[in-house]
């Protein structure tokens, strides 16, 4: 369950505090979707990365799967976000100079059981680029890539480690129209296959219409739209 009580988010300035949330409230069960829309500017990042524990709030709480993870020490908040949270940001943040595979492998080198377990996420790799639709591209450097085939190896990476949490900041925004809309049908296809939580941030209208719950950020608060 990912809960999230009546979050504020304040940043020093020389005029006083300038507020980015107002109280932003809302919660997620396996297998929810969220969707939150917004102009530049308007907090949807910060809301995201307070989400995935690498902002804290100045105000309210965080929980997911019973843990607040701004009560962590620095080494175990590093480990929760290895192991809790998986992100798909707009530019696929690729290594150039790794393989398809490489890549998709690269959040679980500093999983607590890979050592125990480094067969285990070889596998699970093969099979999530199965799943993304480049089980023929496993060798192939991110250059060699499209940018769609770029960001469903994004989408494989993000799921390596299983996590709870999947936190998306523009997924599609520097895909054209066709590419983004296969994106997305994948994200989604493993998003319910997983029962993840999913949070995606976008401007498109038509990737936040894909999910049952949406919600806009209005004047610094979270207001949901359906």
């Amino acid at each position: 369950m990912l809960d999230v009580r009546n979050v504020t988010k304040e940043y020093p300035t020389p005029r006083g505090a300038l507020t980015v949330l107002a109280g932003a409230t809302f919660s997620l069960a396996p297998g929810d979707s969220a969707a939150i829309m917004g102009p530049s500017g308007s907090g949807k990042s910060t809301l995201l990365y307070i989400l995935g524990a690498l902002e804290t709030p100045t105000s309210g709480s965080v929980t997911l799967g019973g843990e607040n993870p701004f009560a962590l020490d620095e080494r175990a908040l590093a480990a929760f976000r290895n192991t809790h949270v998986g992100f798909i940001f707009q530019d696929h943040c690729l290594l150039p100079q790794c393989s398809v595979l490489e890549n998709v492998l690269v959040p679980s080198l500093v999983h607590p059981r890979h050592a125990a377990d480094g067969e285990q996420f070889s596998s699970r790799a093969n099979e999530l680029l199965e799943a993304v639709g480049l089980s023929d591209r496993l060798d192939h450097l991110p250059g060699e890539l499209s940018g769609g085939e770029k960001q469903r190896v994004a989408i494989a990476r993000a799921l390596i480690c299983e996590p709870q949490l999947i936190l998306c900041d523009e997924p599609t925004g520097n895909l054209d129209r066709a590419t983004a809309e296969s994106v997305t049908a994948v994200l989604l296809d493993l998003h319910q296959r997983k029962k993840t939580m999913l949070v995606v941030v976008t401007h498109n209208p038509e990737l936040a219409g894909r999910f049952p719950s949406r919600y806009d950020l209005v004047d610094r608060k979270l207001v949901r739209q359906m």
